[in-house]
């Protein structure tokens, strides 16, 4: 059973507060972001696209990259994986420009219009998220919106704007997560149903009453 815990997002120095008996220090993706298994990096070369393009970082921690071949990015950062990649490519052509951003790939689940697997930038929100899955139905609830990672759920509210302003990297959100988007507690489509219900329910009274006299 997934435990549920919430999150407090403060701009500037936003958090994610778990248990107290489990606190994970949130790392925002950047250059000092250490890559996990799963995540995709964009790597660019200034004048050389054959040595640009999107490359995944396997199970163990492997990156496999032209030329240079097999990178154990388990010890490294963005920072320290670009310099590893401009030392390799400075032994092919003279001051290598490189730059490299890391990708998630996170699944977009719930009461969203078109559910599925994204590769995205972290520097997005994840109200960007949902948008890029076609958006929230009438009955999604985006002020509980839940983030899945293992056995963890955290909870994502948006009453307040500062929060919604905030990126997938500052709020931790990792490749392999998934983001639901609960359904709400009483939702339009309800008031429908209460409506035919007691249209129903009153229809049945006046034949009663009828039938009766």
């Amino acid at each position: 059973m997934r435990t549920v815990l919430c999150v407090l997002l403060v701009v500037g120095a936003v958090a994610s507060t778990l248990s107290a008996q489990d606190q994970e220090q949130v790392v925002p993706a950047g250059s000092r972001y250490t890559l996990a298994p799963g995540d995709f990096v964009r790597i660019s070369v200034w004048g050389r696209e054959e040595y640009s393009g999107q490359f995944q970082v396997d199970e163990e921690g492997m990156l496999y990259y032209p030329v240079i071949g097999a990178i154990d990015t388990r010890p490294l950062n963005v920072a320290q994986l670009r310099d590893t990649l401009r030392a390799g490519l400075g032994e092919l052509f003279a001051n290598p420009f490189v730059t490299i951003t890391p990708l998630f790939r996170v699944a977009v689940l719930g009461h969203v219009n078109s559910p599925g697997l994204f590769t995205v930038d972290p520097t997005l929100s994840v109200l960007d998220l949902v948008a890029l899955a076609g958006g929230a139905r009438s009955a999604g609830n985006l002020d509980k919106i839940q983030v899945f990672r293992s056995d963890t759920t955290a909870v994502v509210s948006y009453q307040d704007a500062a929060v919604r302003r905030a990126t997938l990297g500052e709020i931790g959100v990792r490749s392999g997560d998934e983001i639901n988007v609960p359904r709400k507690a009483f939702a339009r489509e309800d008031w429908y149903l209460v409506i035919q219900l007691l249209t129903l329910a009153l229809t049945t009274a006046t034949f009663i009453v009828t039938v009766s006299n």
